[in-house]
């Protein structure tokens, strides 16, 4: 009796039943010179022949099917095996047509003349010596001749507050500050889908105008809290107000003494500062950081840091009250010091400052009987690049500087504009008034001035119902007068803006405003440092301008300004 240890090993394997549904493992055949090794018994069947589709499985069959529908077409060799000498396996396969498949989108890329490869190579060299220009502080964006200042549209949102002293802006976010101690979160509207010209003519009508910005908080201050220690709020009018970039972060300061640093999603207090010895006039964040600068009455600027919510240093050199203070990303702030007519900028890790005196005539001698107008005090700053900067006072002038000299090189008188002459009864209380005793026009005052940073665009505001755009030259040695905010250039007209701008905040739309740029505006009945100065017929709120981007097109290399019609170049079309 035969028993499984005495049959023949040649009998022991097991025959493999036809249509069995098991796994199989293939392997790709080893190429060589010689015959191909077969190590299966003599006996066997002979081996099928493959497919010209090779697979491993039912599921690489539904897999490749796929992939050969579309790859289909691409070569007469697309479907035959890679390999003379061998047969090829799935992946090998897979991985021929996907390089075919390349092969052949390169090829028609070349042919339209569109390369992704060195385009996205130019874009991060682009972006790369952005980046350095901007560490290094140095303007490197012409963006006046970008943006069509001239077609702007606005919208228009009111505070029923008092005058709305500054403003801020984090996108898509806006904080607004006022005299009665209110404290406004508002959202700034989307850009419509339709904003910008497309590139086939519409017949449908223009969009509505833009949605008004949403308010989402507010939060009030309490002067009968004035005894009160353990208070968190403001206890007198809020004068300023700052937003962090990263959006953590909201800060106010007012004449009650106080930096109150706030929780921007909830309007939550979180610490207050009261080390200034008088009213706080001025916030800044330096760029890209949560490091603040602040300035005060006290004549002093202090440094603190709100990743830790402390105070880090006093500094101190102005004769009179700091108004106004501006940074940018380097550890350096401009502060002015109103009636010492000084503007300085600071250098913290150096612990050393630089003095530039203004206090200069505005007015250049002229056929015009207008007289002269003296510089009495300096009280707005803004910072271009960190060698150069604007400011502007109760002259009317705006002034542009840079650090290597002592001196504006250049200054803009009347910049807003004159005010209409009194009359007669207006200057005296006499009977009969004489024409001499009337006094001569004034100037309205920059009461505020921002930059776009790094840039060559400047911004002011004043009451005259105008916000005003500068150019910086190629050169940066003088400011040229680009379109206005407002649509009206009457004198009479108090235009879109009815009341004293006392802050501007912009933002850019888009990657680095390439979706154009969003200015937003405070506006009051009243000045925000005091009420010598009212508008009749002022709103309390503020203005959202939208400034699209000029469209241009390229005919044969060419970009062209399709609003203006004029070449880039300067030529004619």
């Amino acid at each position: 009796m035969s028993s499984f240890f005495t049959i023949p090993s040649l009998q022991k394997k097991r025959k493999r039943i036809e249509g069995s549904e098991a796994p199989k493992k293939r392997f790709a055949t080893p190429k060589s010179k010689g015959a191909p090794r077969d190590s299966r018994p003599p006996h066997a069947p002979p081996r099928p022949r493959r497919d010209e589709s090779i697979s491993g499985s039912d599921d690489d069959d539904d897999n490749n099917r796929g992939l050969e529908e579309e790859f289909e077409g691409l070569s007469d060799q697309g479907s035959s095996s890679g390999s003379e000498d061998g047969e090829e396996t799935a992946a090998e396969r897979r991985l021929r047509l996907a390089e075919r498949y390349l092969d052949n989108i390169r090829e028609e890329v070349d042919e339209v003349g569109f390369d992704a490869e060195e385009i996205d190579r130019d874009l991060i060299a682009e972006r790369l010596q952005e980046d350095a220009a901007e560490s290094k502080g140095r303007m490197y964006r012409k963006l006046a001749a970008e943006l069509s200042f001239g077609n702007a549209s606005h919208s228009v949102f009111r505070n029923n507050s008092e005058a709305v002293t500054s403003i801020a802006t984090c996108p898509p976010y806006a904080y607004t500050v006022s005299k009665d101690l209110y404290l406004t979160k508002w959202r700034i509207q989307e850009l419509p889908a339709n904003q910008f010209p497309q590139k086939k003519k519409s017949k449908k009508p223009p969009p509505p105008p833009r949605r008004k910005p949403t308010q989402l908080a507010m939060i009030r201050g309490d002067k009968t809290k004035s005894k009160d220690s353990s208070y968190q709020g403001h206890i007198d009018s809020i004068l300023t107000v700052a937003a962090s970039q990263d959006g953590k972060f909201v800060v106010t300061g007012g004449k009650d003494r106080r930096i109150i640093v706030w929780d921007a999603s909830t309007l939550t207090p979180l610490r207050i500062f009261s080390q200034h010895r008088d009213a706080v006039t001025g916030l800044a964040f330096r760029r890209g950081t949560n490091q603040l600068y602040s300035s005060s009455k006290d004549r002093t600027i202090k440094v603190w840091s709100l990743d830790e919510l402390a105070y880090i240093e006093t500094l101190f050199g102005h004769q009179d009250e700091v108004v106004d203070i501006a940074a940018l990303a380097q550890e350096r702030c401009i502060s002015v010091g109103a009636r010492d007519r000084t503007a300085r900028l600071w250098k913290v890790v150096e612990e050393t400052q630089l003095v530039f005196r203004g206090g200069g005539g505005a007015e250049k001698k002229s056929k015009s009987k207008s007289p002269k107008v003296l510089e009495g005090s300096m009280d707005r700053v803004a910072m271009i690049d960190e060698e150069t900067f604007v400011t502007g006072g109760d002259n009317g002038c705006i002034s542009l500087w840079v650090v290597h000299k002592k001196k504006p090189i250049f200054t803009i008188p009347q910049a807003h504009g004159m005010e209409p002459a009194l009359s007669p009864d207006e200057a005296s209380a006499e009977v009969h008034p004489t024409e001499d005793i009337i006094p001569a026009p004034q100037p309205r005052w920059i009461t505020a001035l921002t930059s776009i940073p790094y840039s060559d665009v400047i911004i002011s505001g004043s009451w005259d119902g105008q916000v005003r755009v500068w150019k910086l030259s190629n050169d940066k040695k003088k400011l040229e007068a680009l379109p206005s905010l407002s649509s009206s250039d009457d004198e009479e007209d108090q235009g879109i803006v009815r009341g004293v701008v006392n802050d501007i905040s912009v933002f850019e739309r888009g990657d680095r405003g390439k979706e154009g740029a969003c200015v937003v505006v405070a506006v009051g009945k009243e000045h925000r440092m005091g009420r010598w100065k009212t508008v009749q017929g002022a709103r309390n709120g503020g203005v959202v301008f939208e400034i699209p981007r000029v469209e241009q097109r390229k005919s044969n290399g060419v970009e062209k300004d399709v609003e203006n019609g004029v070449h880039v170049d300067g030529v004619d079309t």
